[in-house]
């Protein structure tokens, strides 16, 4: 079968990963109960491979899990290997290039998909009363979870009943019984805006769930792209060709057909059922389950050997950081620079479990604006929290553009040491946002509002375009021929080899 690369094809993406070491094909017997949960959390905490379950204990012969398939590594040079394969770049390919292949895409004409007449997610179909989820080896992840859950790590595709609008929407759905599956969709998701005008019809939502889909796929159904936005054209032009699309089964909604398992049928109207409780993405596990849709399957295709991928959900980074803080990263930078802010970058810190996104402010463009500081935080404010991304992220962090604001170190740094705690906080108790954030009252949650705030790390003297005082540190402390002869002679000095070249560009680039 002709190959795709990793951005069209999963099965492609996990090849690459095994071919370049990224991934450990698991033949060791592992239960799907909580063991797989485990492996792949401490996959996430040692940046360790992808593990390919291939000897599960329960499930039918040959089905397959991946975990971490967007971890970060522990390669030199590789760290957003994995992403970058999302995407089809290279594994050393960096945060900033990330974002600009992702913004340059959104600017790009849409590449329409392909549909062609079958695929690989076709290999193998069953509907009706053969329809049995539980033949899958659908993982229980973490002890606390209120259940078994097969999407962590896939995308829900719906249409509006007009047929204008079709959203691909990334959000997790629990194992109910043989035929259903339980989960979210908030009124304030495109999954839940378009369930809702079905309901208003008093109808059934046409629905289906693609797991395993073309990396590139899962990354634009997990970007906050605005409403009556396709994904499908993005896709495209991320990847730089068409993606192939497939007829579902059973209703007249599309699919990737180079995906490993896809589920069909519908949301029921009104009925619900108890979800949860899940380790989330903020890195909680609360004690309550909460009534959600029920989604029932009424077929099943896959392909032969199919995998299915994981996300075990927690403490960062996981994809819940990598991927979602990804793109809403890139969202947030096209909307702040399009609003003419003097932003020179936007980063959702993996670290901060998506609960803040750092900002680089272009300290010499600032003192022309002759902005206030109050002023900045207000028009930062407006252009993010009125917006779908900020719906999702309550804090932002305004620092100056002499911060790498990848480099957690250096955001903690600029968090501690310019940061006025009596002036450099600015609330918006009004500003509408995502009611999972941990530290929100009871209140804030039912209304969805509350919890916002900006936090300045400038200094006074930086809305003058100036920075007072001079790091201390490798890159600013020593002459270039002083570094560059203490990195050529690095290993001479009885120390282990970093990985670095011998540019100097290592450590902490401030100033």
């Amino acid at each position: 079968m002709a190959r795709r690369g990793s951005a069209l094809d999963f099965r492609d993406f996990v090849t690459e990963l095994l071919a370049t070491g990224d991934a450990v094909d698991i033949r060791e017997p592992v239960s799907p109960t909580l063991e797989v949960g485990a492996i792949t959390r401490r996959v996430y905490d040692t940046r360790s491979p992808a593990p390919l379950f291939g000897n599960l204990t329960e499930g039918a012969p040959g089905f397959r899990i991946l975990g971490a398939p967007a971890g970060l590594s522990g390669r030199p040079g590789e760290t957003y290997g994995r992403l970058a394969a999302h995407l089809g770049l290279p594994r050393t390919t960096g945060p900033r290039e990330l974002l600009e292949k992702l913004i340059s895409a959104m600017h790009a004409d849409p590449v329409p998909p392909r549909v062609v007449a079958t695929g690989p997610c076709k290999e193998n179909v069953v509907t009706g009363d053969d329809v049995d989820l539980e033949r899958f080896p659908v993982p229980l992840l973490h002890a606390q979870d209120g259940g078994r859950y097969f999407g962590t790590y896939g995308f829900h595709v719906v249409r509006t009943p007009d047929g204008r609008w079709t959203s691909w929407s990334v959000s997790r759905t629990m194992l109910h019984g043989r035929t259903t599956l339980v989960g979210p969709a908030m009124p304030q998701q495109h999954l839940g805006m378009i369930h809702g005008m079905w309901r208003e019809r008093g109808e059934r939502t046409p629905w289906a769930m693609v797991l395993g889909a073309p990396p590139a796929a899962l990354a634009a159904a997990g970007m906050p792209l605005p409403a009556q936005v396709s994904e499908d054209g993005y896709v495209g032009a991320l990847a730089g060709g068409p993606v192939e699309m497939v007829r579902a089964e059973t209703n007249d909604l599309y699919v990737p057909a180079r995906s490993e398992i896809v589920l069909e049928g519908y949301i029921s109207p009104d009925e619900t059922a108890p979800e949860g409780p899940m380790g989330e993405y903020h890195g909680y596990a609360f004690a309550e389950s909460k009534r959600q849709p029920v989604f029932h399957v009424e077929a099943v295709t896959h392909r032969q050997d199919p995998i299915l991928p994981v996300c075990v959900a927690g403490l960062p980074p996981e994809e819940n950081h990598t991927i979602w803080g990804t793109m809403i990263s890139a969202v947030s930078l096209d909307l702040l620079r399009s609003s003419g802010l003097p932003v020179s970058l936007a980063w959702c810190s993996y670290e901060a479990a998506t609960c803040w996104i750092v900002v680089a402010v272009d300290i010499r463009r600032l003192a022309r604006t002759r902005m206030t500081e109050r002023e900045l935080a207000d028009a930062v404010a407006e252009v993010l929290f009125g917006s779908h991304t900020g719906w999702l992220v309550p804090k932002v962090l305004l620092v100056a553009d002499d911060i790498d604001i990848t480099d957690i170190d250096q955001v903690v740094w600029a968090l501690a040491t310019r940061n006025h705690p009596a002036t450099g906080h600015y609330v918006y108790p009004d500003a509408p946002g995502i009611p999972m954030v941990p530290y929100l009252t009871a209140e804030e949650a039912r209304t969805g509002r509350g919890g916002k705030a900006v936090v300045s790390c400038l200094l006074p003297e930086q809305f003058e375009g100036v920075t007072r005082g001079v790091t201390a540190s490798f890159r600013n402390s020593f002459p270039e021929d002083v570094r560059r002869r203490v990195l050529e002679k690095w290993t001479d000095y009885g120390f282990a080899a970093t990985g670095h070249g011998p540019a100097g560009t290592e450590g902490h680039p401030i100033g």
